[in-house]
């Protein structure tokens, strides 16, 4: 009998980079199709966890037997979900709100295991930018890097210049809290 399949319930190059880095390369990527607005006054928080859910969810009937690893990242300021930016426009509405600021990047997981059992796990990392002058907002924004990121902003590229300092997980601002991850696929059985 063959060991259950790993599908990634996700089309980012960046999970898939990062799941490289600890040496899994899933069997499947299958990206959940899902709304993903906020409910109305819904926590940052409680929104990261709901949305991994329902990303693994979305995905799991069409792998039943498989582990189907899902996950989202939030940026937060306060209780205020920033979007995953656009536009140019929106992009500089983040990168202007979280200029000198804290702000909690919130990156949950969720391993649908073959039996159909789930685990959660949620990193919280805090990320202080420095205070951005107009002229670093504009240079940034000419990267490009900022297109389809949740806060403006890709950790990964010209915007880690621009960090004072991270209290957490890394990898999690980047899309996919590695030791989480990892935590899970190892308690739900998945052979590492």
């Amino acid at each position: 009998m063959a060991a259950p399949q790993l599908v990634l319930a996700s089309a980012s190059p960046r999970r898939l980079d990062l799941l490289a880095r600890i040496g899994i390369t899933p069997d499947a990527v299958a990206p959940a199709d899902i709304d993903e607005t906020p409910h109305t006054g819904e926590k940052p928080l409680d929104y990261a966890r709901r949305m991994s859910a329902e990303k693994a969810a979305a995905v799991v009937s069409a792998h039943n037997g498989s582990f189907v690893l899902a996950g989202d990242t939030v940026v937060a300021v306060g209780r205020r979900i920033l979007p995953k930016a656009e536009s140019e426009a929106e992009a500089r509405q983040c990168l202007s709100l979280i200029s000198g600021r804290r702000h909690r990047v919130l990156s949950a997981v969720t391993l649908v295991r073959p039996d159909g059992s789930s685990q959660h796990k949620l990193s919280e990392t805090c990320v202080i930018f420095k205070r951005l002058e107009g002229r670093e907002i504009d240079a940034y924004i000419g990267t490009g890097e900022w297109q389809g990121k949740a806060g403006g902003y890709a950790i990964q590229g010209a915007a880690e210049a621009l960090i004072r300092r991270i209290s957490g997980s890394y990898s999690g601002v980047m899309g996919l809290p590695l030791y989480e991850v990892r935590t899970l696929l190892i308690s739900g059985g998945y052979t590492l």
